[in-house]
């Protein structure tokens, strides 16, 4: 893409075959199609980008983030210390990220650590498509990565460039002084926020028409006692303005502004929309032993970033009074959901599928239950726990239609003293074609110990179309 510096036209944004030409952001226009002949050339549309960026953060910050800031040109920065246990983890975060930006038609890649200068070069620079860095070694990933990872202006990291400089690590050794008389303060303002040496605060990005109380402090706060008696007090006026417009929350950001600009922020989630204040309250406090008031809190924030229409419901006047915290499974849900994560909090329901790991599909703990759809087949026998991948294991028995009698599985050797089977299942040709002549055998096998593993065997035995004639291990018996 071309745009305008000046009187001067030049190159904005190039793809990556532009890139492997020699082409990059800064350079003149006129240069760029003179090193490339039939150079296809589009209009910069810097408003538009800014505001689908803007777009994309917002929608971040209600799925992934309490913490959002647009990286123009390209990027998102996100503060995920108080939000990624509602996912699973920082991996299983970063994973869903991409796979849901995958799903919206865009190609991304995401890093994470401790520094926005490092997330942003380990995302464009690092190794493959999601990096995690563990606190601390950033010192030995980041000066091997080149300039360009230093978000300096096009034309400065050419410069430097031609005088020999190539990653970042060959900056860092040098002079300080120097580099700032020729190129300004920039780079050495960059090489601090990269290595962590300057704070880097972020100017978040903010929902519009969302529910949101605040809270101002004469004096800097950092008891967690007086973190957690403000706490309360903010999710009893949010629940009063959630309540004026017959809302329930589904999830709230508490934010707590230090008096050095840094913002620390918590998320918890609900499995259905709540308005209750006590429980509500003892949610947040839960998660403010993660929170880092650093030298004092000056203001917090309570947000609602997910609220759905709540509808009045009669209480039962059974209900032991005043009991509003904790009662009832969608309060031990949120609970569970907000400690371990709500990913692993799930209810299995039966799948029309033969193939054992396609026979169930997770839902929501607290989806409706449908009487016809919630039947379990019962003919065979299944194990309480079943492998998301089969592993195999080396076994002792004969063929075509025996089960085995001794088998090798994780390093330790197995003696069968019973088993039941064959239950032939075979593939289903018309989702996959390479499953149109697979079959399994599967056998229940007890050992010796008194175990109970269920085992299979890859194809009949006899065709090797039908598989490989290998043994798996699928499951465990209770």
């Amino acid at each position: 893409m071309k745009g305008t510096d000046g009187r001067r036209r030049v190159v904005v944004a190039v793809d990556r075959a532009a890139r492997q030409a020699g082409l990059y952001p800064g350079m003149a226009l006129t240069k760029a199609q003179a090193l490339v002949a039939g150079l296809a050339i589009h209009d910069a549309d810097p408003k538009a980008d800014r505001d689908g960026l803007e777009r994309l953060a917002q929608w971040a910050l209600r799925t992934f983030s309490p913490l959002v800031a647009v990286d123009p040109p390209d990027g998102l920065v996100m503060d995920v210390t108080g939000a990624a246990h509602l996912k699973g983890g920082e991996a299983a975060l970063l994973d869903g990220l991409i796979q849901a930006l995958a799903a919206q038609g865009i190609e991304a890649r995401a890093a994470l650590a401790g520094t926005w200068g490092a997330a942003h070069a380990l995302a464009r620079f690092g190794p493959g498509s999601s990096v995690i860095t563990a606190p601390g070694e950033e010192d030995k990933c980041l000066p091997g990565l080149p300039i360009a990872a230093l978000r300096l202006p096009g034309d400065t990291v050419h410069s430097l460039s031609l005088l020999g400089f190539q990653i970042v690590g060959d900056l860092a050794a040098q002079p300080r002084a120097p580099l700032v008389h020729r190129f300004g303060p920039d780079i050495a303002r960059r090489l601090d926020q990269l290595f962590g040496r300057l704070n880097e605060p972020l100017d978040p990005v903010h929902l519009p028409d969302i529910t949101e109380v605040t809270r101002v402090f004469a004096e800097p706060i950092g008891a967690p006692e007086t973190l957690a008696r403000y706490t309360g007090k903010l999710t009893a006026q949010i629940c009063d303005r959630l309540d004026s417009k017959n809302l329930g929350a589904t999830q709230l950001d508490l934010m707590f502004h230090r008096v050095d600009n840094r913002i620390e922020a918590v998320r918890i989630g609900m499995a259905r929309p709540v308005r209750d204040a006590a429980r509500l309250t003892r949610l947040l406090c839960d998660r403010l032993e993660t929170v880092d008031p650093g030298f004092g809190v000056e203001r917090m924030r309570l947000v609602a970033t997910g609220a759905e229409p709540l509808a009045l419901a009669q209480s039962s006047t059974l209900d032991t009074p005043g009991d509003t915290a904790g009662a009832g499974l969608s309060s031990l849900i949120d609970t569970l959901s907000n400690r371990i994560g709500a990913e692993r909090i799930y209810r299995l329901s039966p799948a029309e599928s033969d193939v054992p790991e396609r026979c169930a599909h997770r839902l929501s703990p607290l989806a409706i239950e449908n009487t016809q759809a919630d039947i379990w087949p019962q003919h065979w026998p299944r194990p309480v726990r079943l492998f998301a991948r089969p592993e195999p294991i080396t076994t002792l028995g004969l063929l075509p239609d025996y089960p085995p009698r001794a088998f090798t599985w994780r390093g330790a050797r197995h003696q069968v003293i019973a088993a039941d089977g064959p239950e032939r299942i075979f593939g289903e040709w018309w989702k996959r074609d390479p499953e149109i002549h697979a079959v399994r055998d599967y056998f229940r096998v007890e050992t010796e110990a008194g175990a109970r593993y269920w085992l299979f065997r890859s194809g009949d035995g006899e065709g090797h179309r039908t598989g490989t004639r290998g043994w798996f291990m699928h499951g465990v018996f209770a």
